[in-house]
């Protein structure tokens, strides 16, 4: 077996690795509804120590909160689902991991825990760098198609985070 994961994440995680290296950057991945698939995917290519110095798999909220530093305050109020969330675990990830830029995915990707207000599907990414003014938040939120199945949402969101981390 010459690879794990599917070419696709590969490709994009191999992109990422290579670019960064020529910027000269390192990178961290905070990472919750994607249990650690970006990390997979980036150490998928050798030599990526180059490159990447953390990856945090913090899904549940306690763990978003021990590892990341994450305030209770704003999973209580926002959701483990939400851009507050997600800023906090980027941040959180780049001031733990010593890296130049830090993405955090925090998302429902089914098939069950969704809600009216988000659904299945809806996935939350933050991207926060080194020397960026920690007020300002980067951050985005996805619909992805609930018909793609757990496997699918989890895919494209991995894909959404690699990009992030793109110089």
């Amino acid at each position: 077996m010459d690879q794990l994961l599917p070419p696709e994440l590969v490709d994009k995680a191999r992109e990422v690795i290579e670019r960064n290296r020529a910027a000269g950057r390192r990178i961290a991945v905070a990472e919750s509804c994607t249990g650690g698939l970006v990390c997979a995917a980036l150490t998928e290519i050798p030599g990526s120590s180059d490159v990447f110095e953390a990856g945090y798999v913090t899904y549940s909220n306690l763990a978003k909160q021990q590892a990341l530093k994450v305030s209770a305050d704003v999973v209580e109020t926002f959701g483990a689902v939400s851009v507050a969330t997600a800023w906090a675990m980027a941040r959180g990830a780049l001031d733990a991991s010593g890296a130049d830029v830090a993405v955090a995915i925090t998302g429902v990707a089914g098939p069950d825990g969704g809600s009216p207000t988000k659904p299945v599907g809806t996935v939350v990414f933050a991207r926060a760098e080194r020397g960026d003014d920690p007020d300002r938040i980067v951050a985005d939120s996805k619909l992805f198609d609930a018909g793609e199945g757990r496997a699918g949402i989890r895919l494209q969101a991995a894909l959404c985070a690699l990009e992030l981390l793109e110089p």
